[in-house]
Protein backbone atom coordinates (compact mmCIF):
# COMPACT_ATOMS: atom_id res chain seq x y z
CA UNK A 1 0.00 0.00 0.00
CA UNK A 2 1.20 3.31 -0.86
CA UNK A 3 2.39 5.46 1.93
CA UNK A 4 0.29 8.79 3.07
CA UNK A 5 2.43 11.53 1.89
CA UNK A 6 1.62 14.54 5.11
CA UNK A 7 0.48 17.34 3.42
CA UNK A 8 -0.17 21.15 4.72
CA UNK A 9 -2.67 24.05 3.63
CA UNK A 10 -2.11 27.58 4.83
CA UNK A 11 -4.98 29.58 4.16
CA UNK A 12 -6.43 26.84 1.30
CA UNK A 13 -3.09 26.78 -0.46
CA UNK A 14 -1.74 23.04 -0.41
CA UNK A 15 1.40 21.70 -0.05
CA UNK A 16 3.55 19.09 1.18
CA UNK A 17 3.97 19.72 4.74
CA UNK A 18 7.65 20.61 4.61
CA UNK A 19 7.08 23.23 2.32
CA UNK A 20 4.35 24.85 4.14
CA UNK A 21 5.10 28.22 4.89
CA UNK A 22 3.50 30.98 7.06
CA UNK A 23 4.44 34.92 7.89
CA UNK A 24 7.04 35.61 10.50
CA UNK A 25 4.88 38.42 11.71
CA UNK A 26 1.93 35.89 11.97
CA UNK A 27 0.48 36.18 15.65
CA UNK A 28 0.27 32.63 15.89
CA UNK A 29 3.93 32.31 15.99
CA UNK A 30 4.77 35.01 17.42
CA UNK A 31 2.49 34.73 20.59
CA UNK A 32 1.05 31.58 20.31
CA UNK A 33 -2.48 33.38 19.75
CA UNK A 34 -4.13 31.29 18.12
CA UNK A 35 -7.07 28.21 18.75
CA UNK A 36 -6.83 24.62 17.25
CA UNK A 37 -8.65 21.07 17.28
CA UNK A 38 -7.27 17.51 16.06
CA UNK A 39 -9.17 14.77 14.61
CA UNK A 40 -8.90 11.46 12.91
CA UNK A 41 -10.37 9.33 10.48
CA UNK A 42 -11.55 5.86 10.70
CA UNK A 43 -12.10 4.45 7.26
CA UNK A 44 -12.13 7.92 5.81
CA UNK A 45 -14.51 9.22 8.34
CA UNK A 46 -14.03 11.99 10.71
CA UNK A 47 -14.37 11.28 14.61
CA UNK A 48 -17.08 13.94 15.94
CA UNK A 49 -16.03 16.04 13.77
CA UNK A 50 -19.40 18.55 14.30
CA UNK A 51 -18.18 18.58 18.03
CA UNK A 52 -14.29 19.75 17.43
CA UNK A 53 -15.92 22.44 15.27
CA UNK A 54 -18.36 23.42 18.15
CA UNK A 55 -15.47 23.30 20.56
CA UNK A 56 -12.80 25.47 17.31
CA UNK A 57 -15.87 28.12 18.04
CA UNK A 58 -15.96 28.24 21.48
CA UNK A 59 -12.16 28.73 22.07
CA UNK A 60 -12.29 31.69 19.32
CA UNK A 61 -14.47 33.07 21.64
CA UNK A 62 -12.81 32.61 25.14
CA UNK A 63 -9.50 34.79 23.08
CA UNK A 64 -11.96 37.19 21.38
CA UNK A 65 -11.11 36.11 18.18
CA UNK A 66 -13.98 36.25 15.13
CA UNK A 67 -12.79 32.86 12.55
CA UNK A 68 -13.04 34.76 8.85
CA UNK A 69 -12.95 31.53 7.54
CA UNK A 70 -16.61 29.96 7.11
CA UNK A 71 -16.86 26.37 8.85
CA UNK A 72 -18.32 24.76 5.12
CA UNK A 73 -14.88 26.52 3.78
CA UNK A 74 -12.35 25.04 6.75
CA UNK A 75 -14.23 21.48 6.17
CA UNK A 76 -13.24 22.04 2.45
CA UNK A 77 -9.69 22.96 2.92
CA UNK A 78 -9.20 20.10 4.89
CA UNK A 79 -10.93 17.86 2.15
CA UNK A 80 -8.36 19.53 -0.39
CA UNK A 81 -5.76 18.48 2.07
CA UNK A 82 -6.54 14.83 2.76
CA UNK A 83 -7.40 13.91 -0.37
CA UNK A 84 -3.22 15.16 -1.60
CA UNK A 85 -2.14 13.01 0.81
CA UNK A 86 -2.81 10.24 -1.56
CA UNK A 87 -4.37 8.25 1.19
CA UNK A 88 -7.26 5.59 0.98
CA UNK A 89 -10.28 4.18 3.28
CA UNK A 90 -7.97 1.67 5.16
CA UNK A 91 -5.43 4.21 6.07
CA UNK A 92 -6.60 6.38 8.69
CA UNK A 93 -5.80 10.19 9.19
CA UNK A 94 -4.48 12.93 11.71
CA UNK A 95 -6.11 15.86 10.86
CA UNK A 96 -4.84 19.01 12.88
CA UNK A 97 -6.36 22.56 12.00
CA UNK A 98 -5.25 25.55 13.87
CA UNK A 99 -6.55 29.39 13.60
CA UNK A 100 -4.44 32.25 13.82
CA UNK A 101 -5.51 35.74 14.69
CA UNK A 102 -3.07 36.52 11.46
CA UNK A 103 -0.54 38.93 10.60
CA UNK A 104 0.02 42.33 12.73
CA UNK A 105 2.30 44.50 14.52
CA UNK A 106 4.66 43.50 17.40
CA UNK A 107 2.50 44.32 19.72
CA UNK A 108 0.51 42.07 22.24
CA UNK A 109 -2.54 44.21 21.75
CA UNK A 110 -4.01 42.94 18.00
CA UNK A 111 -5.85 45.76 17.31
CA UNK A 112 -7.25 45.83 13.91
CA UNK A 113 -6.07 42.20 12.75
CA UNK A 114 -8.73 41.35 9.93
CA UNK A 115 -8.01 38.45 8.71
CA UNK A 116 -7.39 35.12 10.55
CA UNK A 117 -4.72 32.16 9.21
CA UNK A 118 -5.67 29.00 8.40
CA UNK A 119 -3.42 26.26 9.14
CA UNK A 120 -4.39 22.96 8.02
CA UNK A 121 -1.95 19.55 8.60
CA UNK A 122 -3.09 16.32 7.54
CA UNK A 123 -0.59 12.99 8.24
CA UNK A 124 -1.11 9.14 9.05
CA UNK A 125 -1.88 8.99 12.37
CA UNK A 126 0.75 8.56 15.01
CA UNK A 127 1.56 4.66 15.48
CA UNK A 128 1.89 5.03 19.88
CA UNK A 129 4.70 2.47 21.20
CA UNK A 130 2.26 -1.11 21.61
CA UNK A 131 3.68 -1.71 25.06
CA UNK A 132 1.50 1.11 26.54
CA UNK A 133 -1.42 -0.91 25.28
CA UNK A 134 0.18 -4.35 26.23
CA UNK A 135 1.42 -2.50 29.62
CA UNK A 136 0.28 0.51 30.14
CA UNK A 137 2.25 3.67 30.42
CA UNK A 138 4.72 4.62 33.29
CA UNK A 139 3.02 8.33 34.25
CA UNK A 140 4.88 11.06 36.52
CA UNK A 141 3.63 14.00 38.80
CA UNK A 142 5.72 17.11 37.50
CA UNK A 143 6.68 19.67 39.43
CA UNK A 144 5.31 22.63 37.40
CA UNK A 145 1.85 23.33 38.39
CA UNK A 146 -1.19 23.19 36.27
CA UNK A 147 -2.00 27.12 35.20
CA UNK A 148 -4.74 28.22 37.36
CA UNK A 149 -8.41 28.59 35.44
CA UNK A 150 -9.00 32.05 36.78
CA UNK A 151 -5.08 32.63 34.77
CA UNK A 152 -5.97 31.00 31.39
CA UNK A 153 -9.50 28.75 30.89
CA UNK A 154 -8.17 25.40 30.00
CA UNK A 155 -11.12 24.92 27.52
CA UNK A 156 -9.16 27.04 25.09
CA UNK A 157 -7.61 24.93 23.31
CA UNK A 158 -4.60 27.02 21.86
CA UNK A 159 -1.28 27.27 20.32
CA UNK A 160 0.66 28.31 23.81
CA UNK A 161 1.61 24.37 25.11
CA UNK A 162 4.01 25.78 27.34
CA UNK A 163 2.82 24.91 30.64
CA UNK A 164 1.96 21.55 29.66
CA UNK A 165 5.26 21.26 27.33
CA UNK A 166 7.35 21.69 30.95
CA UNK A 167 5.04 19.17 32.34
CA UNK A 168 5.59 16.41 30.20
CA UNK A 169 9.51 17.22 30.31
CA UNK A 170 10.01 17.28 33.62
CA UNK A 171 8.20 14.10 33.49
CA UNK A 172 10.47 12.51 31.20
CA UNK A 173 13.47 13.47 33.06
CA UNK A 174 12.07 11.35 35.60
CA UNK A 175 12.03 8.17 33.67
CA UNK A 176 7.80 9.12 32.69
CA UNK A 177 6.35 7.82 29.55
CA UNK A 178 3.64 11.09 30.33
CA UNK A 179 2.70 13.16 33.33
CA UNK A 180 -0.38 13.84 35.39
CA UNK A 181 -0.80 17.80 36.39
CA UNK A 182 -2.22 18.72 39.57
CA UNK A 183 -3.58 22.09 40.57
CA UNK A 184 -2.00 24.36 43.16
CA UNK A 185 -4.34 22.76 46.17
CA UNK A 186 -2.91 19.46 44.78
CA UNK A 187 -6.51 18.33 42.45
CA UNK A 188 -5.60 16.39 39.77
CA UNK A 189 -6.33 18.01 36.05
CA UNK A 190 -5.33 15.95 33.26
CA UNK A 191 -2.04 14.99 31.41
CA UNK A 192 0.30 16.29 28.59
CA UNK A 193 -2.52 16.44 26.34
CA UNK A 194 -4.87 13.89 27.55
CA UNK A 195 -7.67 13.18 29.93
CA UNK A 196 -7.10 10.91 33.02
CA UNK A 197 -9.07 8.47 34.26
CA UNK A 198 -9.03 6.45 37.98
CA UNK A 199 -11.18 3.53 39.43
CA UNK A 200 -11.39 4.91 42.88
CA UNK A 201 -13.46 2.60 45.73
CA UNK A 202 -15.07 0.61 42.51
CA UNK A 203 -15.82 4.15 41.00
CA UNK A 204 -14.66 4.99 37.39
CA UNK A 205 -13.84 8.78 37.62
CA UNK A 206 -12.00 11.77 35.68
CA UNK A 207 -11.81 14.98 37.19
CA UNK A 208 -14.69 17.60 37.39
CA UNK A 209 -12.39 20.72 36.53
CA UNK A 210 -9.08 22.00 35.43
CA UNK A 211 -9.16 20.46 32.04
CA UNK A 212 -9.90 20.74 28.76
CA UNK A 213 -13.29 19.51 28.39
CA UNK A 214 -12.00 16.63 25.87
CA UNK A 215 -14.41 14.98 23.34
CA UNK A 216 -13.37 11.40 23.75
CA UNK A 217 -14.44 12.00 27.26
CA UNK A 218 -17.24 13.12 26.54
CA UNK A 219 -18.00 10.38 24.41
CA UNK A 220 -16.69 7.81 26.19
CA UNK A 221 -18.96 8.80 28.96
CA UNK A 222 -22.11 8.11 26.58
CA UNK A 223 -20.55 4.85 25.12
CA UNK A 224 -20.26 3.68 28.92
CA UNK A 225 -23.77 4.73 29.69
CA UNK A 226 -25.11 3.21 26.79
CA UNK A 227 -24.25 -0.27 27.84
CA UNK A 228 -25.01 0.27 31.38
CA UNK A 229 -21.90 1.41 33.07
CA UNK A 230 -21.40 4.50 35.29
CA UNK A 231 -19.13 7.29 34.95
CA UNK A 232 -18.21 10.08 36.81
CA UNK A 233 -16.57 13.69 36.95
CA UNK A 234 -15.29 14.62 40.17
CA UNK A 235 -13.06 16.51 42.11
CA UNK A 236 -9.92 14.08 42.74
CA UNK A 237 -7.48 15.24 45.34
CA UNK A 238 -3.52 13.87 44.70
CA UNK A 239 -4.89 12.04 48.53
CA UNK A 240 -7.51 10.15 46.61
CA UNK A 241 -4.68 8.59 44.25
CA UNK A 242 -3.50 6.12 46.68
CA UNK A 243 -6.50 4.15 46.66
CA UNK A 244 -6.43 4.24 42.90
CA UNK A 245 -6.88 0.54 41.54
CA UNK A 246 -6.66 1.40 37.86
CA UNK A 247 -6.15 4.43 35.47
CA UNK A 248 -6.11 5.06 31.94
CA UNK A 249 -5.87 8.15 30.15
CA UNK A 250 -8.09 9.21 27.13
CA UNK A 251 -7.19 11.27 23.82
CA UNK A 252 -8.07 11.74 19.97
CA UNK A 253 -5.25 9.66 19.12
CA UNK A 254 -4.76 7.53 21.87
CA UNK A 255 -8.73 6.31 22.45
CA UNK A 256 -8.31 4.47 25.79
CA UNK A 257 -4.77 3.87 27.00
CA UNK A 258 -3.85 2.52 30.46
CA UNK A 259 -1.37 3.38 32.80
CA UNK A 260 1.22 1.18 35.08
CA UNK A 261 2.52 3.34 37.20
CA UNK A 262 2.27 6.70 38.85
CA UNK A 263 5.43 8.55 40.18
CA UNK A 264 4.06 10.63 42.88
CA UNK A 265 6.62 14.00 44.10
CA UNK A 266 8.33 12.21 46.94
CA UNK A 267 9.19 9.81 44.68
CA UNK A 268 7.08 6.65 45.81
CA UNK A 269 4.96 4.82 43.39
CA UNK A 270 1.89 3.62 42.88
CA UNK A 271 1.04 0.74 40.66
CA UNK A 272 -1.46 -0.87 38.53
CA UNK A 273 -2.21 -3.85 36.72
CA UNK A 274 -0.20 -4.44 33.86
CA UNK A 275 -2.38 -3.56 30.85
CA UNK A 276 -4.94 -2.62 32.46
CA UNK A 277 -7.65 -4.03 35.00
CA UNK A 278 -10.94 -5.27 34.32
CA UNK A 279 -12.36 -1.64 34.57
CA UNK A 280 -9.76 -0.77 31.87
CA UNK A 281 -10.06 -3.68 29.48
CA UNK A 282 -13.79 -3.83 29.15
CA UNK A 283 -13.67 0.54 29.02
CA UNK A 284 -11.27 -0.28 25.92
CA UNK A 285 -13.98 -2.80 24.10
CA UNK A 286 -16.91 -0.32 24.65
CA UNK A 287 -15.67 2.15 22.82
CA UNK A 288 -14.28 0.14 20.42
CA UNK A 289 -18.14 -1.10 19.72
CA UNK A 290 -19.21 2.93 20.18
CA UNK A 291 -16.59 3.74 17.21
CA UNK A 292 -17.48 1.07 14.93
CA UNK A 293 -21.09 2.12 15.46
CA UNK A 294 -20.35 5.87 14.83
CA UNK A 295 -18.34 5.05 11.65
CA UNK A 296 -21.82 3.15 10.68
CA UNK A 297 -24.09 6.07 11.07
CA UNK A 298 -21.66 8.78 9.73
CA UNK A 299 -20.50 7.15 6.21
CA UNK A 300 -21.62 9.93 4.29
CA UNK A 301 -19.23 12.46 5.87
CA UNK A 302 -16.02 10.82 4.61
CA UNK A 303 -13.14 12.74 3.70
CA UNK A 304 -11.98 10.94 0.86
Amino acid sequence: MKEVQPMAAVNGVVTRLEEARIPVMDRGFLYGDSVYEVFRTYEGVPLFMADHFDRLAHSASLISMEISQSREALIEEIRATVRATGATHEQDLYVRYQITRGVGAVELYPGDVQLTTSVIIVKSVPVWNPDYYRKGMAMAIPRVRRNPVDSLDPNIKGGNYLNNVIAVTQARQLGADDCVMLDHRDFVTECGNSNIWFVIDDQLQTPDAGNLRGLTKKHLHIALAEEGYQSIETPIHLDQISRASECFVTSATREVMPCRSLRLEDGSQISFPEGGGEVTRRTRKVFSRYIRNYINMHSEDRLL
